[in-house]
């Protein structure tokens, strides 16, 4: 094994400090080498507590020697130059989800990374998530597939809404739906070809706390997914309904439910792992074997589109065609 790979963490909020802990631990062939964060005495103080390299400046963290592959851990709003700057730098990316605040500009990314030869992971964190996997794995048992239901309710968050244009005025669908987004594709191996969406606000002028969609894949699948922040409690499922039985799985009490009859079926719990560490282990495992990102800048990009076309027939109260 050759000399541990250096990262660069650029943001060091409150989810970006999750990154930091996980990095610091630290993770196999890898160790945190710089981080960069716009709140400079704070940044520093974290940098020299932990005898780690400080840059302000995000162009500075970039072109640093002793950085060779870049967490980038920012609103979704400032993704787009911090990635085009490691991209052009020659450095592995890693992203956190959303890839982009809209289509567009995760797609100059996902293009950008693709033209150059560089590595470039979106950190859709859920599909490493244990009982998806294991949902996933027991597909084959309730075929064929006759629909999909998705759902997330997380509750209110006020510093959400602190500064909209973090997610460029977006709120529930983007934020958190963006990880149910992806796993349509994840779960169903197929494409978004429509969709039709509804949103809610609490207040005039507020991003979206509610939002109902309706999916369609490419063979004709119908998708449903259900997501809010409006009340205490946290739920999130995959319930995946086939001819033969249905399958539900519970990223939050990390259980999958099996049903395959009136009086067959079981439920076991499945391992609580961090779903960041694994995240960040394939990434590194990628880079260091030179095999495919496990969620690559097309996997983002898609999501955002399937999200812009969410957002365009709520605004129309039209279904929205994909592709």
């Amino acid at each position: 094994m050759g000399a541990p790979i250096g990262i660069g963490l650029i943001g060091l909020g409150r989810h970006g400090m999750r990154y930091a802990v996980h990095l610091l631990a630290p993770l196999p062939g890898a160790r945190l080498a710089a981080v960069c964060r716009r709140d400079a005495v704070q940044g520093r103080r974290f940098a020299e507590d932990h005898g780690l390299r400080f840059h302000q400046d995000y162009r500075d963290l970039v072109a640093d020697p002793a950085v060779q592959a870049v967490v980038v851990v920012t609103p979704p709003s400032l993704t787009k130059p911090i990635g085009l700057a490691a991209i052009q730098a020659g450095k592995a990316l890693l992203i956190e989800k959303p890839l982009a605040t809209n289509g567009p500009d995760a797609g100059a990314m996902a293009r950008a990374a693709e033209s150059a030869g560089i590595p470039l992971m979106v950190a859709q964190t859920l599909r490493f998530d244990p009982a998806v996997v294991a949902l996933k794995a027991e597909l084959a048992r309730v075929a064929p597939a006759r629909y999909l239901v998705l759902t997330s309710r997380v509750e209110p968050r006020p510093e959400v809404w602190r500064d909209p244009t973090d997610y460029a005025g977006r709120g529930v669908l983007l934020e958190i739906g963006v990880h149910q987004l992806d796993l349509v594709r994840f779960l169903t191996g197929d494409d978004v070809a429509e969709v039709s969406c509804e949103v809610w606000s609490d207040r005039p002028g507020q991003p979206e706390s509610r939002a109902l969609a309706r999916l369609k894949t490419s063979s004709g699948l119908p998708v449903l997914i259900d997501l809010s922040r409006v009340s205490a409690g946290r739920v999130g499922r995959a319930e995946w309904v086939g001819e033969q039985g249905q399958l539900i799985a519970d990223w939050y009490g990390h259980r999958l439910s099996r049903m395959l009859s009136r009086s067959a079926g079981d439920e076991w719990t499945v391992e609580d792992r961090p779903t960041l560490v694994e995240a960040l282990t394939g990434f590194l495992r990628a880079i260091e074997r030179g095999l495919p990102m496990p969620v690559t800048g097309r996997d983002g990009q898609k999501a955002v589109e399937i999200a812009d076309a969410c957002y365009l027939s709520a605004e129309t109260g039209k279904p929205v065609r994909i592709g």
